[in-house]
């Protein structure tokens, strides 16, 4: 089956290098000579890497930092005679709105010509080729796919919008009708099943072909045509379902009305907004209440009142029944669809590709991890019930902590350790964007040898002027990647941080580029080796293997600066977001393999957070910090004292986090096992089944919080994969970069290690060999229920 890259959700132009131009086509490229390279040529050859440049590093932060910088930066880029108008990303196509058209449809001829490949092979010889070409295949689908819907969600321009959207709509379509196609998974099985084949196969392309034919499976391939059709009209209605359940999220009760003297606590500028708003009660203190806001959330952390706050927690995780009916309708129905592709359970079918592979090794997993966890729980409540009782508020139940009171005392117990530093949160001074990018280069190139490097974008490139480009060079490979960096707030931009995949990496063939230089019009300024990746980023290896680079966009909302002069400076928790979202970067920057499948971040989705989870733990290092850490203005060194403050008040209560998440994943299991076929399934009822079996506060029996639990929709089976990537973070970061300690986290034995050993593979090597690997523990290797709950036993170290 074929399938799109999964975004990551959640959780930058004169070239400063002497880059050479490879003028000749890629098959006499290893003997050519390199000459200096144009800005509108994407092809490095890796032989000529520069060295590192302090000027590229000043360079770095400034494009950044200084919006002045920035603008002459840019200007320059657009004002010389040499430059010409490029398309988005400098593919070819993509020039103007209707290019799209053009470049769906020349799409999916090359499409069309591969399945028909596929489909006549009938020698040993052609059954060799045929994971490179449904490799090539999918790539050909993502390359219009994952580009376009990026396009569509983040372009400000509707008309790039519009016809974005319909290329999207035309290649998602052809790639339904390719996973109906039963003569792929045939010859797909009939390869697979010529030994000689499959010892003429590499790894990688062992690997794609299991890929696939789990995927075909999944996809009920192998069933007659009226049960194909059914999954198919059932996997609509799920669907649509999940898309209800999202967009038509609603609450049993959509306001409470309370004296404004039972809000005592809450800021008192919020609550004068809520006074004023519309929703204002008749009567002079009478306010009503929005259950589904930041104000309950607020409420619920800072209302004095206990009565108050159970109403609100009360009110705020209860589903209207209408809610409540979607979720089970989709339950049943993906219950339903497992069944007919003989799986007994959604979650047993989801599971069968990931490195889990069975409900039971997920429920050994967070079974360990909440005995893990018991503890730490333990003593919070414990703080907790001391701080409740000497506050001596009495209330109706002074002698335990109910759920209600768990983020009320969190944020008191927080609030205490901000009293007793005394000291303002002056942390954002020292992490400028301009220093942390800067700071981020830095590691990358004393881990891994890579570095970011500022360019220069063509006129048309990037989709707003304020998108910078970065290179990322290789100190022996030369240029591996590319990066746009859209890191600042502006309107109608959609406030999530992402990482986009829009190309991955993969070996070009020799055939691709004849193959392109022949379709190519006269008129094309392109070199053969742009032509095989439609004009965008390509670079030689050292062996003179031709690549398709890894091609990333990052997507932030940091306000710019209010005053021109100065950077837009951090929070300590924007740090970290983009310390994770560069996470996910470097795996698909160093993922570099020669088949798109398994390039970079396509791996298994319980593994795909680990790089990202674990460039926290970077986040919060001394000697990480002090490479780039220094207050704007005055270059003053930062203190670090400040930052271990600031980690003891934000890491109160992570019990208690983590127990809801072992929750909300245990709940998961229990939503996609075998329960919800059985007659009079209630979704509510195994809500507080598992509360009580799993949680250390009751939780009140008028809720139905299930109602609001939005990621089953797109993480259905596989909740736990956060938790899970957390504790196998916190490992490799203790026993490889030695939690921090001695240098490890600015060692380049152990970031080789793990690049070795985790990043260099993307999802061609099983993750279980890639823990085994970094971590040096062979028992790991075959994964199983065991491994999982050894993994669980280790818990979730921040």
């Amino acid at each position: 089956m074929f399938k799109t890259r999964p975004r990551q959700p959640w959780i930058c132009a004169s070239c400063l290098l002497r880059q050479q131009r490879v003028r000749r086509s890629y098959i006499t490229a290893a003997a050519s000579v390199a000459t200096k390279r144009t800005a509108g040529d994407s092809t490095l050859n890796a032989h000529h890497a520069s060295p590192e440049s302090s000027h590229d590093d000043r360079t770095l932060r400034k494009i950044f930092d200084s919006q002045a910088f920035w603008r002459d930066f840019a200007r320059s880029s657009h004002s010389s005679p040499a430059r010409y108008y490029t398309g988005l990303f400098q593919n070819q196509y993509l020039t103007s709105p209707s290019g799209f058209h053009q470049f769906a449809q020349n799409t999916l001829r090359k499409c069309r010509s591969i399945v028909a490949t596929v489909l006549k092979a009938s020698t040993e010889d052609e059954y060799r080729g045929l994971a490179r070409e449904l490799d090539r295949l999918s790539d050909l689908l993502c390359r219009v796919i994952d580009l376009s819907d990026f396009v569509r969600a983040t372009h400000p321009d509707p008309a790039f919008q519009r016809a974005a959207t319909k290329a999207y709509a035309l290649m998602f379509e052809y790639m339904n009708v390719l996973n109906t196609t039963t003569g792929l998974n045939e010859q797909l099985q009939r390869a697979s099943a010529i030994p000689e084949v499959i010892a003429s196969w590499s790894e990688e392309e062992k690997t794609v072909a299991e890929i696939l034919i789990k995927d075909f499976s999944k996809s009920a391939i192998d069933l007659p045509q009226d049960k194909r059709q059914k999954f198919v009209d059932m996997s609509n209605s799920i669907s649509e379902l999940g898309s209800k359940f999202v967009d038509q999220m609603e609450p049993a009760d959509q306001y409470l009305a309370f004296d404004s003297s039972d809000l005592k606590g809450m800021n008192p500028v919020m609550l004068k907004q809520m006074r004023t708003s519309p929703y204002h009660l008749t009567g002079r203190t009478k306010v009503l209440f929005p259950v589904l806001s930041l104000a309950a959330t607020a409420a619920i952390r800072h209302v004095e009142n206990e009565d108050t706050r159970k109403a609100i927690y009360i009110a705020s995780r209860t589903a209207s029944l209408n809610q409540i009916k979607t979720l089970e309708e989709m339950l049943h129905l993906r219950a339903e669809l497992a069944n007919l592709t003989g799986y007994s359970s959604f979650s047993g079918m989801t599971l069968v590709d990931k490195m889990a592979k069975s409900p039971e090794a997920v429920k050994k997993f967070l079974e360990a991890l909440s005995a893990d966890n018991a503890g730490k729980m333990r003593q919070e409540l414990g703080e907790m019930l001391d701080m409740k009782r000497k506050q001596g508020v009495g209330g109706i139940t002074p002698d335990r902590i109910n759920a209600w009171d768990k983020e009320y005392y969190r944020m008191l117990l927080a609030a205490q350790l901000k009293t007793k530093s005394r000291k303002p949160d002056f942390l954002p001074a020292y992490f400028s964007l301009g220093t942390v990018m800067q700071g981020l280069s830095r590691l990358f190139s004393r881990l891994y040898g890579v570095r970011f490097v500022p360019r220069e974008s063509l006129p048309g490139e990037t989709w707003n002027s304020d998108v910078r480009r970065l290179d990322v060079i290789d100190e022996t490979e030369g240029h591996i990647a590319v990066v746009y960096c859209d890191l600042f707030a502006r309107a109608g931009k959609n406030p999530n941080p992402a990482h986009f995949t829009l190309r991955c990496s993969r070996l070009i063939s020799p055939a691709e580029v004849e193959e392109a230089t022949k379709s190519a019009p006269s008129s094309t300024s392109l070199t053969p080796s742009q032509l095989a990746n439609d004009g965008m980023a390509t670079s030689l290896t050292s062996s003179g293997d031709l690549y398709q680079l890894p091609t990333i966009a990052l997507i932030c909302d940091f306000a710019p600066p209010s005053n021109a002069s100065h950077p837009t400076l951090l929070t300590f928790r924007e740090l970290q977001t983009l310390f994770h979202e560069m996470g996910h970067a470097i795996h698909s920057i160093l993922g570099r393999t020669k088949l798109q499948n398994v390039s970079g971040t396509r791996c298994a989705t319980d593994f795909a957070e680990l790089p990202s989870v674990l460039m926290e733990h970077f986040a919060a290092n001394p000697d990480v910090l002090r490479m780039f850490a220094r207050h704007w203005e005055t270059d003053a060194p930062l203190p670090y004292e400040m930052v271990a403050e600031k980690l003891s008040v934000d890491r109160k209560g992570q019990g208690a986090e983590t127990e809801t998440q072992i929750l909300l994943a245990m709940l998961d299991q229990a939503y996609h096992s075998e329960l919800p076929m059985r007659e009079g399934f209630d979704s509510t009822e195994v809500f507080h089944r598992v509360h009580e079996r799993y949680g250390s506060v009751e939780e009140p029996r008028e809720t139905s919080w299930q109602g609001f639990f939005g990621h089953l929709v797109g993480y259905g089976g596989t909740y736990y994969s956060y938790l899970f990537d957390r504790a196998i973070a916190g490992r490799v970061w203790e026993k490889v970069f030695e939690g921090g300690r001695h240098g490890g986290a600015v060692s380049r034995d152990s970031g080789e290690r793990y690049k070795r050993e985790v990043l260099k593979w993307g999802g061609a090597r099983d993750g279980w060999r890639c823990v085994a690997g970094v971590l040096g523990d062979e028992k790991l290797s075959d994964g199983g229920e065991e491994a999982m709950a050894e993994v669980g036993r280790w818990g979730v170290q921040d």
